[in-house]
């Protein structure tokens, strides 16, 4: 499987880690930057083209996910949420990287590099890698919501739980 990485400098160190990491338990890591430290580089440079190569090779059907790593991993997250297509999920336990996989089948995963020991987020990342999707019925319908509302289908339909009595009659 091919792992699309990217960071910023906060995440460097940790994304270094895991393209050898990746490597050493044959995956096929592609590194998106950055290359060389820089306390004034911005994430989303990084972020976005690694999440829009993850896109594009899910879109061939190839069976490719992502990491995106920084500081907190909030805002790698968001910019990776930013690519059509795209769901990307910040793990902070390894519950976390299995839902992501196994309830919202996440194509890219986000770590904070500065919130936890790099044994802990390695770990997180190789749960998120290792999870299939689980297909059951109510996580597809909600993906398809949240896939229509992205492609500019709206929003979905309210449930009758969801409205005023007076309005359900």
């Amino acid at each position: 499987m091919r792992v699309h990485v990217g960071s910023d400098h906060a995440g460097l160190e940790l994304k270094d880690h895991l393209l050898a990491w990746l490597g050493e338990h044959g995956y096929e890591p592609v590194d998106h930057g950055p290359f060389r430290y820089d306390a004034l580089d911005d994430y989303p440079v990084f972020c976005l083209r690694a999440a829009e190569a993850v896109a594009a090779e899910r879109a061939e059907g190839r069976d490719s996910l992502g990491v995106v790593v920084g500081g907190s991993g909030n805002g790698e997250q968001i910019a990776a949420n930013k690519v059509r297509g795209v769901r990307c999920a910040l793990a902070w336990s390894e519950e976390t990287a299995r839902l992501a996989r196994q309830h919202n089948d996440a194509t890219v995963v986000s770590v904070g590099g500065r919130l936890h020991p790099l044994e802990d987020m390695t770990r997180f990342v190789e749960v998120f890698l290792a999870e299939p999707f689980s297909g059951d019925e109510r996580h597809v319908r909600r993906i398809e919501q949240l896939s229509t509302y992205e492609t500019g289908g709206g929003l979905p339909p309210l449930p009758d739980s969801a409205r005023p009595a007076a309005e359900q009659a």
